[in-house]
């Protein structure tokens, strides 16, 4: 080739060469895109196929008949079976499809068994949860249920393992379950009853404040620690009218309950309404996140049953809700169904102790705890006479005095049989013995039918005190006469029907007054969730459905109408700045309406804040206020009594209340001007007060969060003492506890229940179902759900063949 032509043939080739370049990079690109939209799809549809059915027909071999699943608007299902072991079946294969991955974490937390899914982090719960022994309580009762409720037991389990098993074949198994790699074990029915022991652990009784008073009383003088001992307000409203221990070291990582967990609830008369039969509402105070502790449903089979309303995910049956003839509601009772024992070892043998002069041998028990990418903890648990040894949990053993726990939820209990009763009474009296076989937790149930009864049981099994005094410390072990022996009569125990007021309501306050004959509880909510309920009440003789749920959705602060007046006098003759001036004025424009557009609940709820702050700064250490549970309400009382010219040694230390009450309203102004301005007019509780309803995996990143906290945070009003629960985080603003469930009914349409589920009904992060109720429960945006429903998404459920 000449060198002419050589080198034309160069300059083309390196056009070519040069040409590419850019169609490499455009292909490169769309090769990414194709890729990336490949990638996505996957993902995409790997995730989808996670999302609950709603509609078509799926073969369970196990079912004898076919059922049918109705889902309608608001993502309820309706499940109709022709038998109650298919209807039971179908329950357990709904709430897995829609929960399964909420199911694990309960299980797994109430059974202390997360670190093996998570790892070394979760091992200090792991053995608090251990040593409890909520599963091995769980494991004693399903040896004492009848053989119709273990066969519920076992149909449900018998789904829930249906749905595992075809969701492990299709590899759809929720995201989450991959997200932390692993997949879940069979369901079996100690599972269920497990969460229904965790439940009686969320509302369960005081041992903390007896650990607290204990200390109390070997740090500060007897006066002053009696102070901060646990007090009902004198006059408070009722709803029956007329030894040496490291306490801080020994529960250091104990679980502790919310110190709120209660609830409202109440039932009208027909004398009261305008429909002339009796209303009823609900709602139990509990834990805010996604998704829902409660999940809603219908249940009906051809044999009778017909009930409608919420359960926990994991367990069958509806336990709060209405079938075609009753209604019922509960709160939390808060009785003293916990006792610590100081327990004497011997130090000849670390396994036994004193018991009347005698030694007695503890049973150990061997639970060895798995951890994810570590190794298996050889952990053991200790019992006496009493019940667990619950201070030596975090590894701070041999000690010869100890702590043991005596509790109700650790005896074997029933508490499925009484749900199955009570979802098919039909009046008070068979809804009334089916609460016979309910024993813990211990709770306030109001009740309503079409016969026109209302009615009201504090129930549940709650020991004799012969004084009460008994319950606010651990007793000693070693003397026979500090044993439980007896428990209040179920006839006994406190019940109202048909009150002449026209009206029963609970809101965790005092229930009887000191002429009944039985301790039940020394510590209470303070009554300014009953008092507003009861304020409304008293007010009017044609109620509906609206005002049941306006009165939910009520955000009157009492707390602050009692205490802005005490303020106001304490501070009237102090020399205030201009800006302490200024906030005093706020206060006493204002309605006492916590709305989330007010600047008054913001300025005092962290006024309230930083008094308690004031008050308990340099004297309570942090590693104690865990088991303070009554902290804010002992500055109430001494607020109380200082502004009515009593002595109350904790603020007399502090300068007295001109000088906590300036204090605390100097620093608060301070801090609140630094985030949110000078104008104090300006101000708005919603800016602090929000609630999201977090998801368990969005905390692990700021990714999972985008996905799982798909809505952005919601100002909401009301606080922790408006019958319109919202509690929040003090140092956050975050709502983290409140109104888990809302419902309303009127006894004239039994087929009509009014419900929100915040934030929604299903668990899956793609599901319309997600998040669709968190603007309603802040804004009291109800849904109608009725017995009588054909209208949604059609689900077949049918035998194999």
């Amino acid at each position: 080739m000449q060198m002419a032509e050589r080198k034309e043939v160069t300059e083309i080739v390196s056009e070519k060469k040069r040409v590419p370049k850019k169609k490499i990079l455009l292909g490169l690109f769309s090769f990414i895109v194709v890729m990336g939209l490949v990638v996505f799809l996957f993902v995409n549809g790997y995730i989808n196929k996670s999302l609950p059915t709603t509609e078509g027909t799926i073969e369970l071999s196990i079912l004898e008949n076919e059922v049918t699943v109705i889902t309608d608007k608001d993502g309820v299902p309706h499940i109709q079976a022709e038998n109650a072991r298919d209807l039971y079946i179908a329950q357990g294969y709904i709430q897995a499809d829609r929960r399964m991955f909420q199911m694990e974490l309960s299980r797994r937390q109430a059974s202390g068994t997360l670190s093996e899914v998570i790892g070394e982090d979760a091992v200090n719960q792991d053995k608090y949860f251990r040593t409890l022994g909520l599963r091995r309580a769980a494991e004693e009762s399903y040896k004492v249920y009848s053989e119709e409720s273990i066969e519920v037991l076992e149909g449900f389990a018998a789904g829930v393992n249906a749905y595992l098993e075809e969701a492990k074949a299709n590899n759809s198994l929720p995201i989450e379950f991959t997200l932390m790699g692993f997949e879940p074990e069979e369901w079996t029915p100690v599972d269920s009853l497990t969460i229904g022991k965790f439940m009686a652990f969320d509302l369960g009784g005081h041992w903390q404040q007896q650990a607290f008073n204990y200390y109390l009383l070997n740090e500060f003088e007897e006066e002053k620690a009696y102070e901060l001992f646990p007090a009902y307000p004198e006059n408070g409203s009722t709803i029956i009218k007329d030894e040496e221990l490291d306490i801080a070291a020994s529960f250091e990582h104990a679980v502790i309950p919310h110190p709120f967990n209660g609830s409202n609830n109440w039932v009208v008369s027909g004398d009261k309404t305008a429909s002339g039969m009796p209303l009823l509402a609900d709602d139990p105070h509990l834990g805010l996140a996604t998704p829902s502790i409660w999940l809603q449903m219908h249940l009906e089979s051809e044999d009778g049953l017909q009930v409608s309303g919420v359960i926990f995910a994991g367990v069958p049956g509806i336990i709060l809700g209405h079938n075609e003839q009753i209604a019922w509601g509960v709160t939390n009772t808060g009785p003293d169904v916990q006792q610590l024992y100081i327990e004497k070892r011997n130090p000849d043998n670390p396994n036994e102790f004193l018991y009347e002069d005698e030694w007695e041998e503890a049973t150990i028990i061997k639970e060895p705890i798995k951890v994810k990418d570590a190794e298996t903890i050889a952990y053991e648990v200790m019992e006496t006479r009493h019940g667990p040894i619950i201070s030596e949990f975090a590894e701070d053993t041999g000690k010869e005095t100890v702590l043991s726990l005596r509790w109700t939820a650790l005896d074997a209990s029933t508490e499925l049989e009484a749900i199955m009763e009570m979802n098919r009474a039909a009046n008070w009296e068979e809804f009334e013995k089916g609460l016979e076989k309910f024993l813990v937790p211990a709770q306030n149930f109001v009740f309503a039918s079409t016969d026109g009864t209302i009615a009201f049981k504090a129930n549940g099994k709650i020991p004799i005190y012969e004084d009460g005094k008994d319950a606010l410390l651990p007793l000693n072990g070693w003397e026979a006469e500090n044993e439980w022996q007896e428990f209040i009569p179920f006839d006994e125990l406190p019940t109202v029907v048909n009150p002449g007021k026209g009206f029963i309501a609970t809101a965790n306050n005092k229930i009887a007054p000191d002429s009944y004959p039985y301790h039940i509880s020394n510590v209470w909510a303070m009554p300014y969730r009953y008092d507003r309920i009861e304020e409304v009440l008293e007010s009017g003789d044609d109620f509906t459905i609206e005002d049941m749920q306006d009165l939910q959705m009520d955000v009157t602060d009492l707390r602050a109408r009692e205490f802005v007046p005490v303020f106001q006098e304490a501070l009237a003759n102090v020399e205030l700045t201009e800006q302490e001036q200024e906030a005093l004025q706020l206060l006493a424009d204002w309605d006492f309406v916590a709305d989330k557009d007010s600047p008054q609940p913001l300025l005092f709820e962290h006024w309230m804040h930083e008094i308690q702050h004031t008050i308990y700064a340099g004297e309570i250490p942090d590693t104690m206020k865990s088991l303070f549970s009554t902290q804010s309400r002992a500055v109430e009382n001494m607020l109380r009594k200082a502004g009515s010219g009593e002595r109350s040694i904790w603020i007399e230390e502090n300068g007295g209340i001109e000088s906590v009450l300036q204090n605390s309203l100097a620093t608060t102004i301070e801090k609140l001007t630094e985030e949110y301005g000078e104008d104090m007019s300006a101000w708005a509780w919603g800016d602090y007060h929000q609630v999201q309803f977090h998801h368990p995996l969005s905390g692990v990143s700021s990714f999972l969060a985008f996905f799982f906290n798909k809505e952005d945070a919601i100002p909401v009003g009301g606080s922790g003492v408006t019958p319109m629960a919202a509690a929040f985080n003090s140092v956050t603003g975050e709502v983290d506890h409140g109104a888990s469930w809302r419902f309303v009914i009127d006894a004239n349409d039994m087929n009509a229940g009014y419900h929100i589920v915040g934030p929604g009904q299903d668990g899956h992060f793609r599901s319309e179902w997600y998040h669709n109720q968190m603007n309603d429960w802040v804004e009291g945006n109800y849904h109608e759900t009725r017995l009588d429903e054909t209208d949604g998404m059609e689900l077949v459920l049918v035998p194999e063949g």
